[in-house]
């Protein structure tokens, strides 16, 4: 069996750009929630930001690693055509989809080195991935039809 090839930093970032624009959507519909529940005016609504961030993060958190156990995929990772595969081409148990989330704190820690590791490594595993023991590899490409036999044509009644 062929391995896919591993998907490296660029797709990878793009997948996180989409993955990151959930959310701000998720951290800006927090925020005007927020606002409307507790009465506060727009300009007042500054006073939420570290608590519409705190549930932000607790949903990057289930997202990321919800979605990784189920499919190996979040949504970025679905658009670029990439997933996340632990042992034998499967996905990550949800533990291992959690560290590989936390993870990423050390990655981003490292002056975000750990995250370019996906650019210099010949395997392509950031260091998030190493430490949760996955790796982040293209989809598998359907496989092609086999080539339509040749068939004879219909033949005629009475052709002999």
């Amino acid at each position: 069996m062929i391995r896919p090839r591993p998907a490296g930093f660029w797709i990878r970032a793009l997948a996180a750009i989409v993955d990151f624009a959930v959310f701000f959507v998720v951290y800006f519909s927090l925020k005007v929630v927020g606002a409307r529940v507790s009465g506060v005016d727009r300009e007042s609504s500054d006073a939420l930001k570290p608590l519409a961030f705190f549930f932000t993060l607790v949903f990057a958190g289930a997202y990321t690693s919800v979605l990784h156990c189920l499919a190996g995929q979040t949504i970025g990772k679905m658009l670029v055509g990439v997933r996340v595969v632990a042992g034998e081409d499967e996905p990550p148990l949800f533990g291992t989809a959690l560290l590989r989330f936390v993870a990423y704190f050390a990655s981003a820690g490292t002056f975000t080195l750990g995250f370019v590791m996906a650019g210099l490594r010949q395997d392509k595993r950031a260091l998030h991935d190493l430490i949760a023991g996955t790796r982040v590899e293209r989809s598998r490409q359907p496989e092609a039809a086999p080539p339509p036999t040749e068939s004879p044509g219909p033949v005629a009644a009475g052709a002999v």
